[in-house]
């Protein structure tokens, strides 16, 4: 029998609002007690991903209770962290209309000490920063949509103010708790800001453990882009609109090349690996389930490589979660709450995301080191 949360009994079983926790939250997940002194469940995968997913849900109800005017007694997004003893640090707003993209969710001690929990859970995050994706109400739909053309015509979110700000706030929750108790997890348009901020933190030595949902995938973009004769000369006035991306590719290179400078000494550099949670019939993220192709040096004219032996696959980018549910529609695919439904049914994808890949290969390939040739020396 599922387990019932506290929300659900104070609510007396009376029906609630659609996004209320006890409505729509996970069923199946108990709050921490004092047993998580022995045994976390945050140990579990399961578990750590269907907390996340909430924390994530409550970005999402903290915009939507700031346009509602909810006071903080009627507000629905504290009830999606209260249960697992995490407190609101922070919320990210975006200065241009004023809306909430994002929060900073700290442990909450003083909680957990009421329920004599005397410690943090092993493996319990000190703060996650969750963000949310498009949200199709008036007071932030455009602004919304602004960062997902960009997306799609630069492939980078680096241009927009709310990347900045992300930037910003994950770097002070680092310097204050550590990389290794820090969390960075985002949906839809919010996972494409987790992981470009996340690659940028690592790019600087920084890895920060992160989760992506429904992430928005390039190849989306690329697709786009061929549609047709007519459409490509609207996306051409579309792009002439948009700041040029040349800065951000220098930028790249740059941050790269800090790369090559602090492992040119020989030594192996530590990878970040984050985690991607995809649907087959979502087609904003099918994509990232497109297995990479094997990096084999072949000779020119022959399918045979140069060493006679076929090369092995690299070491994986992400760890690619893929859900196995069957063709669904796709608001139901791309939805936020399937991440915590009771019969979801995961697989870990065993091949390389050739997307992911693409996309975190200035990480990680670095080019060979070549030291500069000494002057010659002119004779007679």
């Amino acid at each position: 029998m599922a387990k019932r949360s506290v929300e659900e009994i104070s609510s007396g079983g009376k029906e609630g609002h659609p996004y209320a926790f006890h409505v729509s939250g996970p069923r199946n997940v108990s709050s921490p007690n004092w047993r998580e002194l022995i045994n976390s469940s945050w140990k579990d995968v399961n578990y750590r991903r269907t907390v996340i997913a909430c924390f994530i849900q409550a970005a999402y109800l903290l915009e939507l209770d700031r346009q509602e005017n909810k006071p903080e007694a009627t507000a629905l997004a504290p009830k999606w962290w209260m249960p697992f003893k995490y407190k609101l640090a922070q919320v990210l707003v975006d200065e241009r209309d004023g809306s909430i993209f994002g929060a900073i969710l700290e442990w909450d001690r003083s909680a957990a000490l009421a329920d004599f929990i005397l410690m943090r859970p092993s493996g319990a995050p000190k703060a996650v920063l969750a963000l949310r994706g498009t949200l199709l109400k008036s007071l932030t739909i455009r602004r919304d949509m602004e960062d997902d053309l960009r997306f799609l015509a630069w492939e980078s979110l680096k241009g927009s103010v709310r990347f900045s700000v992300t930037l910003k706030a994950l770097k002070s929750i680092v310097e204050k708790y550590g990389s290794c108790n820090v969390c960075i997890a985002g949906h839809s348009l919010g996972a494409g800001f987790a992981l470009q901020v996340g690659k940028a933190l690592a790019k600087q030595g920084v890895f920060v453990e992160t989760h992506l949902f429904n992430p928005p995938s390039v190849s989306l973009a690329m697709s786009l882009r061929s549609i047709g004769e007519k459409a490509g000369v609207v996306w051409k006035r579309f792009k002439s609109m948009l700041p040029s991306n040349a800065e951000m590719q220098t930028n790249e290179e740059l941050e790269t090349q800090k790369i090559i400078t602090n492992v040119g000494g020989g030594g192996e550099m530590k990878k970040w690996i984050p985690y991607l949670y995809v649907n087959n019939s979502d087609y904003i993220c099918c994509y990232y389930t497109n297995p990479a192709e094997k990096m084999a040096d072949t000779q020119a004219g022959s399918g045979e490589s140069s060493s006679g032996k076929e090369n092995k696959d690299p070491d994986p980018a992400a760890k690619l979660f893929v859900m196995s549910k069957g063709k669904q529609k796709f608001l139901e695919a791309h939805g936020l709450q399937q991440w915590w439904s009771d019969d979801l049914e995961l697989q870990l994808a065993v091949h390389n995301s050739k997307l992911i890949t693409k996309q975190l290969q200035s990480l990680y390939n670095i080019p060979s080191y070549s030291p500069p040739l000494p002057p010659q020396i002119k004779l007679g």
